[in-house]
Parts: structure tokens; C-alpha cells; sequence
């Protein structure tokens, strides 16, 4: 008979991964993204600009109104308020999401630390999954955060013209909206860097995704332009953000935002991918 050989011995990198938890993983991930002076300063730079915008040009379109120079602007709040108020600062804070969720991968690339992490799971998903649920938590609570903050601030200056409300219909699935768009923006730029792996491509091309690309498909032609444009990322993940439907809209909020969970989810398992083919 032929002697069957014995199964091999686990390496010591093996036998660490099975021993490491998952909860010890999102432990891991918690304390590396928290330690990075770079999350500290992206959020606050965050925060300072999405409040700062929403106070500062919510108050100098109310008191251009009061002066009687009604411009575009002004029609635009007059119209939706709701919108307005939110899209004001979180249009350019969500700038700041981009950049923080393109260093959190990427980052460990430039500094090198990815090669001991993944010594210390050889198994790569769940460190991507790990760090992406310990991320995602984060810039909920701060979107969140940061959303109902930008909301009651400009409520409070534009409530001589246009009381707006909670209580109204859908303002609240706006505003919790504008937290969850946050989060899922956050990783969809964490699943660029994971593609890219060079943080200046990685923010150059989410920046110009968000801002450009996906906005300029709005210029296609016919219908199927316009079907093109609703489908875009962004695009359509900005649909939970409103409490009014805008004209010529092909998708319902909820279903907007579904659309850029899966587009999102897509990105991520391609990054999953790369991660356990490419070398670190």
C-alpha cells in the first residue's frame, strides 16, 4: 500500500490567523484608524466646512432676500428649502469623506504597516470587511453627527421665510439620508484606493468621479442619457438626501440609494479581489 503522507504542519502566520478573532480584527482596525493623525483633522476639516457653508450662505441668501435681491439662489431656496440647506455645506464636505476614506486604505500601502497586517491575517477579506464596517461606523456617527447639526442651523436662520421642520414629510429621511449617503460615499472612495492604491490617483479619481464624470452623463442625450445619468453613483445615491421629488426623477429615494449600495458592494468585492491576487 502506498503510505499516505502526513498532513502538513500549519505555518506559524496560519495558525496566528486562526487564532485572531474577528472582533479582535475590528479592534485592530479601530486602533489604526483612530491613531492616524490624518482622521482626527479630516473629520474636523469636515465639520468646520459643512456647518460653516450651511450657516454662512443659508444667512447671505436670507439677508438677500431681506434686502430685496432675490436672485437665483434665493428662487432655489424658496423652492426647496430642505435641500438646499442640507446640499450647501455637505455638497463640499463630502469632499473631506472622499480624501478620509481613500487614506484609510491606501495609507497603509504608502507607510508599508499592510504588509504586517496581512502577516497578521493572511486571510485578506475579512480585514477588508473589518475595516470596512469599523470605517463605515464611524463616518455614520459623524455624518449623522454633522447632518441634523447643518439642518437645525439652517432651519434656525431661514425659519422667518420658510419654516421647515422635521415633523414635515419626509424631512427626516432626508436628513438621516445625508448620514447614510456619507457613509456608503466613504466606501466607494475606500473601494477606489483598494483598486488604485496610490492615494493622490485614488483622490484624483474620486473627486473627479463625484464631481465631474458622474455629473456630465446628465448631458447625454434621448432617454437613454437620462437612464444613464440616473444609474451614476452618486448620481442616484443623492436621492436619499431629498425630501421632494425633482423633476423628471426615474427613481424613488430608497431606490436611488440601493443603486449606490450596489455599485458600491461591486467596487468592493473587485478591491477583495485585487487585494488577495496583488501583492502588498
Amino acid at each position: 500500500m502506498t503510505a499516505v503522507a502526513p498532513p502538513a504542519a500549519p505555518t506559524p502566520a496560519a495558525e496566528a490567523a486562526r487564532r485572531v478573532g474577528f472582533s479582535h480584527l475590528l479592534m485592530t482596525e479601530w486602533t489604526k484608524i483612530r491613531s492616524v493623525r490624518s482622521t482626527v483633522w479630516t473629520l474636523v476639516i469636515f465639520a468646520v466646512v459643512s456647518l460653516g457653508l450651511t450657516g454662512l450662505i443659508t444667512w447671505l441668501t436670507i439677508r438677500a432676500l431681506n434686502s430685496g435681491r432675490a436672485g437665483e439662489r434665493s428662487s432655489g431656496i424658496a423652492a426647496d428649502p430642505v435641500n438646499f440647506i442640507l446640499g450647501t455645506g455637505l455638497g463640499l464636505g463630502q469632499l473631506a469623506i472622499c480624501v478620509l476614506g481613500v487614506l484609510v486604505i491606501t495609507s497603509e500601502y504608502s507607510s508599508g504597516t499592510i504588509r504586517a497586517s496581512l502577516l497578521a491575517m493572511p486571510r485578506r477579506y475579512p480585514m477588508l470587511i473589518a475595516k470596512g464596517l469599523v470605517f463605515s461606523a464611524l463616518v455614520f456617527v459623524i455624518g449623522e453627527a454633522v447632518a441634523f447639526g447643518s439642518f437645525f442651523l439652517g432651519a434656525a436662520i431661514v425659519h422667518s421665510h420658510f419654516p421647515v421642520a422635521l415633523s414635515q414629510p419626509n424631512v427626516t429621511r432626508a436628513v438621516i439620508g445625508s448620514g447614510l449617503y456619507l457613509t456608503v460615499l466613504g466606501l466607494f472612495a475606500l473601494a477606489i484606493g483598494s483598486l488604485i492604491r496610490h492615494t493622490a490617483g485614488a483622490v484624483t479619481t474620486v473627486i473627479g468621479l463625484v464631481l465631474v464624470i458622474f455629473n456630465l452623463t446628465g448631458l447625454l442625450p434621448y432617454s437613454w442619457g437620462a437612464h444613464i445619468h440616473a444609474y451614476m453613483p452618486t448620481v442616484a445615491g443623492l436621492l436619499i438626501t431629498q425630501d421632494k421629488e425633482q423633476a423628471g426623477q426615474l427613481l424613488s429615494a430608497w431606490q436611488g440609494f440601493g443603486v449606490f449600495c450596489a455599485w458600491t458592494a461591486l467596487l468592493l468585492l473587485v478591491g477583495g479581489y485585487l487585494l488577495q491576487r496583488r501583492d502588498a
